[in-house]
């Protein structure tokens, strides 16, 4: 399937077509650095309410679209959204992140875990992104927004977010078998959440795998990329032109790896150079990123500056522009502001 000429940017970008300038959106750009945002919090203290009241959602998922005009609008959601569509009860802790009432901890509980069934336990996530649709049309690209599968676990496991991730590596490495029980579990429901979101109207989806770079590559290969692999392929058989983007926080030793994957794009953070992430994950793959996020409290002429170098190392082909991780809270608005205007009047020269 052919994509027309005016079709939004981001998405032109993720095929691999040759463009003027790179798309540019920023991860965890709907949050707490916004003012509106603060705002909304107020009102609505709970991070669940916030992600699955729909129009809460959608006006939070839209706060930097309004104030910005960024190239991809995604959804405002939580990597551990689903889990209580598989039975797993679990709450998102202001400035904590996700609690698991009762980790995962024994193959009994991993065979009561549901088949996900998104039209019942998810519905608002198709209320949102038709909404979004709708409201960016073809000015910008809507991205679903997955955990995925190791990532999910090690929340799953521990009960919520760790230092060390003892806990599931205990399981990794003296209960494998184990694991991989629910490992295979996760990535065949994160599938199913994937393609829900497709067909809801998401047109790019990125998975999160961001505690795979606290494994080791031989570790990696056994309990983070073969699960990748796994939603990735599933996702293919039913809907092959929908672009997937994979994540994995601090995964400069892990590029070769995740080009593996069978995502079409991979997200560099700032741990590597461009121009080496380039190199070293050929020339078929797109990239996205990776600026540093800390650059945003550096001078306008410092930000202008690092991201014409990233452009310039990336190319004009299948780059999309974007921080190598969140915007960080505590970030002058203006300095967002000034990335967004800075990228959207890059041209070729450029590049």
């Amino acid at each position: 399937m052919g994509i027309s000429s005016n079709a939004p940017y981001l998405l032109r970008a993720a095929r691999g077509e040759v463009l003027d300038r790179p798309p540019v959106w920023m991860m965890r750009q709907a949050g707490r650095y916004m003012k509106a945002y603060r705002d909304l919090r107020e009102k609505y203290p709970s991070f669940r309410d916030r992600s699955e009241i729909p129009e809460v959602a959608i006006e939070i998922s839209l706060q930097p679209w309004k104030a910005f005009q960024p190239d991809g609008v995604i959804l405002f959601s939580d990597i551990v959204t689903p889990l209580p569509g598989l039975g797993i009860d679990m709450d998102i802790a202001e400035g904590k992140g996700p609690i698991i009432h009762s980790p995962i901890r024994t193959s009994e509980q991993i065979d009561n875990l549901h088949t996900l069934e998104p039209e019942e336990s998810l519905p608002f996530i198709k209320t949102i992104l038709q909404a979004l649709r709708q409201e960016v049309g073809n000015e910008s690209t809507v991205l679903g927004f997955v955990g995925a599968p190791w990532t999910l676990a090690a929340y799953a496991v521990e009960g919520k977010g760790s230092k060390t991730y003892s806990v599931i590596k205990n399981m990794a490495f003296s209960n494998p078998t184990l694991l991989d029980k629910l490992l295979t579990k996760f990535a065949d429901a994160i599938a199913i959440y994937v393609r829900y979101q497709i067909d809801c109207g998401a047109q790019v989806v990125q998975m999160f795998d961001s505690w795979a770079g606290q494994l080791s590559p031989q570790d990696y290969e056994t309990f983070a990329l073969p699960y990748q692999q796994r939603v990735f392929q599933q996702v293919r058989e039913t809907h092959p032109d929908t672009p997937l983007i994979l994540l994995v926080s601090g995964s400069a030793g892990l590029l070769e790896r995740m080009a593996i994957s069978g995502a079409d794009v991979i997200t560099v953070d700032w741990t590597v150079d461009m121009a080496d992430a380039r190199e070293r994950l050929g020339k078929h793959l797109k990239v996205q990123g990776n600026l540093d996020p800390g650059v945003l409290f550096g001078s306008k002429e410092f930000i202008r500056d690092r991201i014409y170098d990233t452009v310039r190392k990336a190319g004009n082909k299948g780059h999309i522009l974007n921080l190598g991780h969140g915007v960080l809270p505590e970030t002058p608005e203006e300095n967002v502001a000034f990335f967004f205007e800075t990228a959207k009047q890059l041209s070729s020269a450029v590049v």
